[in-house]
């Protein structure tokens, strides 16, 4: 890829590997989107730029919301993101992984009996209620099983409350 800065005798040329081109879209509010393709094809790259987690390397382009530019300072207080990894620590309760994704992460306006209740209401949600005192536990060696792992991290993003949830 080439880049024009100034006139054509300044011409900079930089190698740059494009790992998306030509992607647009539109996804409306209250809709469950999936995206689909062959490994590599760029589905977690999209997630990764439309989510504000590529930190490097160059993006080109506009992403709205609701038909404003999107401004990541904002947008982190209103989007959720489940890595495909379930990482927790593995020496607290299923209640204890919550609360704490509650207290860091809910505005500080949200009073104690509010983000308790709403603990309470993404573990009835997410089918975790019975597990509520297990141990998180280590993968493949004690805790929950692979399947409860992956609905404690769903849980963990629902009590933040966000308007927006990325799951890769």
């Amino acid at each position: 890829m080439f880049m024009l800065a100034g006139n054509e005798s300044s011409r900079i040329e930089e190698d740059r590997l494009e790992l998306l081109k030509g992607v647009s879209g539109a996804f409306r509010p209250g809709d469950l989107t999936a995206l689909m393709g062959l490994s590599g094809a760029g589905k977690t790259t999209l997630m990764d730029v439309l989510a504000g987690r590529k930190t490097g390397g160059y993006i080109d382009g506009r992403i709205m919301i609701s038909g404003y530019q999107k401004k990541q300072e904002t947008f982190a207080h209103i989007a959720g993101y489940c890595e495909q990894t379930d990482i927790h620590s593995p020496h607290v309760t299923v209640y204890e992984s919550l609360q704490l994704s509650a207290w860091l992460r809910l505005p500080p306006e949200v009073n104690t009996a509010t983000r308790k209740m709403f603990v309470e209401e993404v573990m009835e949600l997410v089918d975790l209620t019975p597990l509520r005192e297990a141990l998180v536990g280590l993968p493949g060696v004690n805790g929950l099983s692979t399947e409860q792992r992956k609905r404690l991290t769903i849980a963990v993003e629902l009590v933040a409350n966000p308007s927006i949830i990325f799951m890769e």
